[in-house]
């Protein structure tokens, strides 16, 4: 497997895991505000493990889910990358783009940018046909990061994201799309 690339954009780097995000981490997990479109909030034990499938996610994939930091500073501010969904569903399978960012950090225009240069990697330099996106239908702040990346959502393709219980209210899942296509359409040359 290739080396993964550390991205970098304007401000922010997005890079591979080191052993001191943990912590931040573990503490942006446990954040309730953070975690609102998600089931629950994780451990410090939860959020640990979640670091370890990442990385093996890049041990098997070349890509992943990359740390995100503030490049002037090194501070830590959450996740953006891409990652290969471990459920089925009908868009399945795929790479999907996400992100999480600190609530200190939201705001500022980081996930947006962090995003694109993750989408710019995934269709450009790893020639993948289609990028999607998914967030529950209540988590309005991420749609509107996949609408200003020049994702296109078609209500068609929603969806009851199958890991979360039936009948939570986060069950419901609105699915985003970005095909190459489009992308060269949209970025030509």
């Amino acid at each position: 497997m290739p080396e993964t690339p550390m991205l970098k954009t304007e401000r922010l780097m997005l890079r591979r895991w080191r052993h001191g995000d943990r912590e931040p981490f573990a503490a942006m997990n446990a954040d309730p505000e953070v975690m609102e479109h998600f089931p629950a909030t994780l451990t410090p034990e939860e959020s640990d493990a979640v670091i370890d499938r990442i990385e093996a996610h890049f041990e098997e994939h070349g890509f992943g889910l990359w740390a995100l930091e503030i490049a002037e500073t090194g501070q830590f501010i959450g996740f953006t990358g891409l990652s290969v969904p471990d459920f089925e569903a009908h868009f399945t399978p795929a790479v999907e783009i996400g992100w999480r960012l600190t609530r200190s950090s939201w705001g500022h225009g980081y996930a947006s940018e962090a995003a694109q240069r993750a989408l710019t990697f995934a269709l450009d330099d790893l020639q993948l046909a289609e990028v999607v996106s998914m967030t529950s239908h209540t988590n309005l702040r991420s749609q509107m990061v996949m609408k200003r990346i020049g994702m296109s959502n078609d209500p068609a393709d929603d969806f009851d994201h199958p890991l979360v219980d039936e009948d939570h209210p986060l069950q419901p899942h609105v699915l985003w799309r970005m095909t190459a296509e489009r992308w060269r359409a949209r970025h030509p040359g």
